[in-house]
């Protein structure tokens, strides 16, 4: 593992071994897999038949509808799991996550989208025809990909949109999720960007209020609908989210205010999508699936500086 990963010498020395499911049954309580869309859902669809618990990060088994999956990915590899997995959001789904043996890990822009706007939509206060969400993500979102927009020359003091239109394959996934929570379909614009950054989310959130809210009771509903949740971090009003305050830990930050001469409810989330985008919120569903404590090696300090 070190060869590949010199960050972990000396912490972690196991060998990379052929991932054939009748050698993992017995042997593992778990297994995570993380490979690209449409390669993963043939190995999870192995694992599952062998009789192992598996909690999925890539995009195969997010979408409930596969019509949208054949529209945003193609052909389903394994149509005889489609729509079997739970979805992996610890703060939304937790009961379902217990008791689960099939999870799919949600996208990270879909976590820092869903966590500022779901208690609102929860509680029926928002319009759903339209709510824009404006993302900045850093690099590493790409993997290792090797591509000329990645290059440092490149992206080093730049930004820029990228997918818009609704073109990105994260939306279907927040909409899903969303119409789940409001009880009605809901239409979400969103357009990321890409940061000179590492690692790390930055959301906004914009949507109109059913009926006339302010800034404390736009606080106060977050502040309700995570009170004692470990790992969302409820802002007090008047602050921000960062990317500092969460980088390489488990953590989003959340706030919410509202633009008095427009209306508009502004919702703002931070998170690393890393960890609570990824790996970190994978180890969370794990925790629930085994009966562990929910924040069992996750709870580390952020990365400052």
């Amino acid at each position: 593992m070190s060869s590949a990963f010199p960050s972990l010498r000396g912490l972690l020395e196991m060998r990379f071994e052929a991932a054939r499911p009748d050698a993992l049954a017995g042997r593992v309580d778990v297994v995570f897999t993380a490979l690209p869309h449409a390669a993963s859902a043939p190995i999870v669809a192995s694992l599952r038949k062998a009789g192992l618990t598996v909690i999925d990060l890539s995009a195969d088994f997010r979408l409930r509808s596969a019509d949208a999956y054949t529209k945003w990915y193609g052909p389903h590899p394994a149509p005889e799991l489609f729509g079997k997995a739970v979805y992996g959001l610890p703060e939304l789904r937790r009961e379902e996550i217990r008791h689960a043996e099939f999870v799919a890990s949600p996208g990270c822009y879909p976590t820092s989208v869903l966590l500022p706007l779901a208690p609102f939509l929860r509680e029926g206060l928002l319009e759903t025809g339209t709510i824009l969400a404006d993302s900045k993500s850093g690099v590493s979102g790409a993997g290792r990909t090797l591509e000329e927009q990645y290059l440092f020359a490149e992206l080093d003091e730049n930004c820029r949109a990228y997918k818009v239109g609704g073109s990105h394959r994260h939306v279907p996934e927040m909409e899903q999720e969303a119409s789940v929570l409001a009880g009605e379909p809901v239409r979400i614009g969103f357009v990321p960007h890409l940061l000179p950054a590492i690692r790390g989310i930055a959301t906004s959130v914009y949507a109109r209020p059913k009926r006339k809210l302010g800034a404390d009771d736009a606080h106060a509903v977050l502040a309700a609908a995570y009170r004692g949740e470990r790992f969302v971090r409820v802002l007090p009003p008047g602050e921000t989210p960062s990317l500092a305050s969460v980088r390489g830990s488990n953590f989003c930050d959340v706030a919410a205010t509202v633009d008095e001469r427009t209306g508009l409810v502004i919702l703002l989330s931070s998170l690393d999508n890393l960890v609570k985008g990824a790996g970190g919120q994978a180890v969370q569903c794990m925790n629930l699936m085994r009966g562990l404590p929910e924040e069992a090696g996750l709870v580390e300090a952020p990365l400052v500086p």
